[in-house]
């Protein structure tokens, strides 16, 4: 797998520091970077609300592992705590979808330690509004059926896609980029 589409999220620290720090790790790799969004927080845990963004990165050299490992250590570079689930972060990096270099294979993954896609992806407004915003045409798998972000996101509760509000903020030069 080379193509990589990454959520990226931080609620603690210095938050858009933190996001910019994946853009300076890929570098080159990098094929598109949307807006900074602020959400809050999902799954009930008291804490600050994210920023959010979405990176579609690219290296012929990676696969999907590949992709969670550079993920990982970047989280531990940004000195990530998992303590508790759906808990403040620091930095979360998660791989929401790998395909091969023309995007036409989809990789699909049951392990434990990789799911792919992402297996909550396709519920989270956090996640396809910033994709939607780089990527209006992709398509993630939901058990095992490609279907476009937008008509996903379409079903999402409205209240939810409302929480997803785009800053000002921007993550470098790469912020104009898209696919």
């Amino acid at each position: 797998m080379t193509r990589a589409v990454l959520s990226i999220g931080s609620n603690l620290g210095d938050r858009l520091a933190h996001l910019r720090s994946v853009l300076n790790a890929l570098g080159e790799r990098t094929i598109a970077v949307s807006p900074v969004y602020t959400t809050a927080p999902w799954g009930g845990v008291d804490q600050d609300d994210y920023l959010n963004a979405v990176v579609v990165a690219e290296d012929s050299a990676f696969d999907d592992y590949a992709w969670l490992r550079f993920g990982q250590e970047l989280e531990q570079s940004a000195g990530r705590i998992r303590e508790i689930r759906w808990g403040a972060r620091t930095l979360d990096v998660d791989v929401v979808q790998c395909a091969d270099d023309t995007a036409a294979s989809i990789a699909r993954h049951t392990d434990p330690a990789l799911i792919l896609p992402h297996p909550q992806a396709h519920n989270r407004a956090f996640v396809l509004i910033p994709w939607l915003a780089v990527e209006p045409s992709a398509q993630l798998l939901v058990d095992g059926t490609a279907r476009p972000i937008a008509e996903l996101l379409a079903e999402i509760d409205r209240s939810e896609r409302d929480g997803v509000i785009r800053t000002d903020l921007v993550l470098g030069d790469e912020s104009a980029r898209s696919c």
